[in-house]
């Protein structure tokens, strides 16, 4: 089992939260809702198959408003109608700044995702994305366990 990486380097990890807490404070003042934001801690959790984070933030975006059906139907986001225009947006966003290095379709998505957003939440998305990435990585990285969670979500013993 590798080290916590949040654990060994307790100030690394102590700027890490600061900078994810200084990152949601811009996406508010940007206009980027938090269920806005959740959208994308999920979509790109997904992606990065980050069994923490995706257990995290599902649990947190239920608890923003963001519906079970709009969570199961995260993968196949493009595939249905049920999504709003601005959630595609973010979730565009969540695609393309998780997939690496850009295509040029990840380039139109972006340019789409700009034109519905605004300059301001778009890059507010962007970095909700960078830095979702970044927290997904560390949880892979330290192999960061998930817990059991009964129906009411409390960890079972």
């Amino acid at each position: 089992m590798r080290p916590y990486l949040d654990k060994s380097a307790p100030e690394v990890w102590k700027a890490a939260t600061a900078y994810s807490s200084a990152v949601a404070s811009e996406a508010e003042r940007s206009g980027l809702s938090l269920q806005e934001s959740e959208f994308i801690k999920v979509r790109a959790s997904q992606i990065n198959a980050c069994a923490f984070c995706l257990d995290l933030h599902t649990r947190e975006a239920r608890g923003s408003g963001i519906t079970q059906q709009k969570i199961d139907l995260l993968p196949a986001w493009r595939e249905t109608s049920i999504f709003t225009e601005r959630e595609a947006a973010v979730l565009a966003v969540a695609e393309a700044a998780t997939r690496m290095p850009l295509t040029e379709e990840a380039k139109a998505d972006l340019s789409g995702a700009r034109a519905v957003l605004g300059d301001a939440a778009f890059a507010a998305a962007e970095w909700i994305a960078l830095t979702i990435n970044m927290f997904n990585r560390i949880s892979i990285l330290s192999e960061h366990p998930v817990r059991p969670r009964g129906a009411d979500g409390k960890v079972l013993s």
